[in-house]
């Protein structure tokens, strides 16, 4: 029996383990997915760094209570660097009772560990919208 949320071994393998890793609406269990020196940059485009800062992000998509699905429209492959681009989406009525669409793209990056296994370095959700600069 495969762990569902065990971590991708091929780069064709990151997105269904993203997906199941999300899925689990579980912050501790989408953690393992991030790499050590990882981070996720919010829709301001401010990054957040480290399993707390990480994990507060993580929740504000989480306690909408709903799965997300993604599109993989890139996959570019360099040694042990990945950059992805993913069209994703939570669609639904939230735990709160509000009807949610938000849709984006993002540009991530990925990268293969030692022990063979892919996490993400970069999670930039909203990679492809316009922001200002400050």
């Amino acid at each position: 029996m495969t762990n569902k949320f065990a971590l991708a071994t091929t780069p064709e393998g990151i997105v269904p383990a993203l997906l199941a890793h999300l899925n689990s609406l579980d912050v501790e269990i989408m953690l393992g997915f991030y790499d050590p020196a990882g981070m996720i940059i919010d829709a301001t485009g401010q990054s957040h760094v480290g399993p707390a800062q990480i994990g507060a992000e993580l929740e504000k998509y989480f306690s909408l209570g709903l799965e997300m699905s993604i599109t993989q429209r890139h996959l570019f492959v360099a040694d042990n660097i990945a950059s992805l681009i993913l069209d994703w989406s939570y669609i639904g009525i939230a735990r709160d009772g509000t009807m949610v669409n938000m849709v984006a793209t993002a540009t991530d990056i990925a990268r293969r560990g030692e022990d063979g296994r892919w996490r993400y370095l970069i999670d930039n959700p909203f990679g492809s919208a316009r922001r200002e600069i400050a």
